[in-house]
């Protein structure tokens, strides 16, 4: 129960600093969004363990830093887009796989 606890605790730290986006970075922000909701839902369950969870975080944490990098410039192109999406793919692919393997908590 605790360590269950710890985790929410853990994933609720990481995804709190909200990202304030322009018109153009909102399907992005959607998905970001989605996938910390599905993490947040495999740790409740029990499909994702705690080193699965840090994983998929970290995961999320890189996009984001990646995002930010992207729009330091004041911009954020239709390519750099399309990479963060592709990097998001990627980590919907993982979240799914992780959910869905034999280990459990």
């Amino acid at each position: 129960m605790i360590v269950r606890a710890v985790i929410v605790g853990i994933l609720i730290v990481a995804f709190a600093a909200p990202v304030f986006a322009d018109q153009k970075s909102r399907g992005v922000d959607r998905r970001e969004h989605r996938q910390k909701e599905r993490i947040k839902q495999g740790v409740k369950t029990g499909e994702l363990t705690k080193e699965e969870a840090k994983g998929l975080v970290q995961e999320q944490r890189e996009i984001r830093a990646k995002e930010r990098e992207m729009k330091s410039d004041g911009t954020f192109t239709k390519e750099e887009r399309k990479d963060l999406q592709q990097d998001l793919n990627e980590a919907s692919k993982n979240i799914q796989e992780q959910k869905h393997d034999e280990q459990t908590r």
